[in-house]
């Protein structure tokens, strides 16, 4: 759908410099979506993998995040073999709801209620980021929880147009849960893609 070489907003590698590449496709269909324009991969014009790695290298990016839509609807096998054969560290960004393929540095699995992961994908987050839309979500953030490695870093996010609501209940669930860590959007408030 889109690539761009920017930061990293949110999550465990907030504020580094990364080549965001965002696959069309997306059969999860959040509600609160910020890229809805990436849910129908047809609407969007394909590049080879070559293409793709020679426009990473052409900037000063060492670590290349793989997001959608939903990018696991997508065999990415090649792409981060091709990337990780030139020294570009590989990230996702998933809802794990399709099976797992490329190979990857670091896994992001962010769950969503309209369309649960995948069981086989859990065990392989490094990072588990759940957007808090509701108070409800924090039972449902915690059965994810129970779910992935004990290494796996935790995160909450405040849904963005809720941000004013939710964000003084994420940090009273996270002083009361302190294994839980707090992931903003900081891109948005630094006006970066």
């Amino acid at each position: 759908m889109e690539h761009f070489y920017t930061i990293q907003g949110e999550g465990f590698h907030q504020g580094k410099a990364a080549y965001f590449i965002r696959l069309g496709g997306c059969d999860v269909g959040c509600v609160w979506c910020d890229v809805k324009d990436s849910w129908d991969a047809a609407k969007h014009s394909k590049m080879t993998v070559d293409s793709l790695k020679l426009l990473v290298k052409n900037t000063a990016a060492k670590l290349v995040v793989i997001t959608g839509g939903e990018p696991l609807m997508h065999n990415l096998d090649e792409l981060t073999a091709a990337l990780q054969a030139t020294g570009l560290q590989t990230n996702i960004e998933t809802s794990g709801s399709h099976p797992l393929s490329g190979k990857w540095d670091w896994i992001c699995l962010s769950p969503k209620k309209f369309k649960a992961p995948l069981p086989q994908v859990m065990p392989h987050a490094n990072e588990l980021k759940v957007v808090v839309f509701n108070k409800s979500d924090f039972d449902w953030a915690e059965q994810y929880a129970a779910q992935v490695s004990p290494a796996c870093k935790l995160y909450l996010q405040p849904e963005w147009d809720k941000a004013s609501v939710v964000t003084p209940l994420i940090i009273d669930y996270i002083k009361a849960n302190p294994k839980w860590q707090l992931s903003l959007q900081v891109h948005k408030y630094i006006n970066v893609p």
